[in-house]
């Protein structure tokens, strides 16, 4: 995040939880099965728990997962769980007290390293820990990451570094390629495929060491897109629909909703959605343009 803050939207133009849920009524209604809360950071706005026990309610939810800093996680744990949360993802580039720091500008990691302990006491599994590696900056911590898995059953998810509108210097040679990041692990231990790598039912391919009781996934949109089987549609604070993260092409459903819109209606815009995904993400073209957004704006 920009050192000197990112300008608040204001509060009459994020969707109320009952619009949220109205929506997500809907889609559950066609077939979606998994739904997860993002931000910003989801843990800070009034009433989060009371909503995730009306999402846990509704039929054939099979995954309701929530994406977090980890700063409030260890308060928020077994309210979640309780409301009927089934997974945390945490988001954790550092496990140095002093780059941790320079990250985030803030003394929280004590209380991100509780919060997941807190999380796994409570019963939310998996405790997913997201890692972005850049060049030069953290990689040297990709073991560091990886060993977490030998004592806890973390799973860890190492992405690579993708480009987004606040990076405005974002340089492809900072990415590290999942092969490389491998190559690292490997060179320590072997890691063993979970299921067959190239049959990914989502983003990630899965590994673990033979003596780990955690898990390693390895995320690659620079390097190796998952973009052919990519079925998500991310629903963004303020109301637009994106079918792409690194697509500007956005339909509106705030607007929609509070002109009076009928079921139907919030159906078929969510029908014009999908038919409107795109084949694939450009990042690796010379025609690739960075979102207008940043992702404290998309949610992720």
């Amino acid at each position: 995040m920009p050192s000197d803050g990112i300008p608040l939207m204001d509060s009459n133009n994020i969707l109320r939880y009952e619009e949220f849920l109205r929506i997500a009524t809907i889609a559950v209604k066609h077939g979606i099965t998994k739904i997860r809360v993002t931000g910003g950071e989801p843990l800070v706005r009034k009433g989060i728990v009371e909503f995730i026990e009306k999402l846990a309610k509704l039929p054939d939810v099979e995954d309701l997962s929530l994406t977090t800093n980890g700063v409030l996680l260890k308060k928020f744990a077994y309210p979640l769980k309780k409301a009927g949360l089934t997974r945390v993802n945490v988001s954790v580039d550092s496990l140095r007290q002093d780059r941790f720091h320079k990250i985030t500008r803030g003394d929280f990691m004590n209380d991100v390293m509780e919060g997941l302990e807190q999380a796994e006491k409570t019963g939310l599994s998996p405790v997913k820990i997201n890692c972005v590696v850049i060049k030069g900056f953290n990689d040297d911590e990709i073991l560091d990451f990886a060993l977490l898995t030998k004592h806890k059953p973390y799973h860890i998810r190492f992405i690579e570094y993708m480009p987004f509108e606040v990076e405005a210097v974002w340089d492809k040679d900072k990415c590290i390629s999942t092969s490389q990041i491998m190559e690292k692990i490997n060179s320590f231990q072997k890691l063993l495929p979970l299921g067959n790598p190239e049959k990914r039912t989502g983003p990630a391919r899965r590994y673990k060491f033979t003596d780990s009781i955690g898990e390693i996934g390895f995320i690659s949109p620079v390097s190796d897109h998952f973009c052919s089987s990519c079925n998500r549609l991310r629903l963004t604070a303020d109301g637009k629909l994106r079918t792409c993260l690194f697509s500007d092409d956005e339909i509106d459903i705030k607007m929609v909703l509070r002109n009076g819109c009928t079921d139907k209606e919030l159906e078929e815009l969510l029908f014009r959605a999908v038919r409107k995904k795109p084949e694939k993400h450009q990042i690796s073209d010379n025609i690739f343009k960075k979102c207008s957004r940043t992702m404290s704006f998309i949610g992720g």
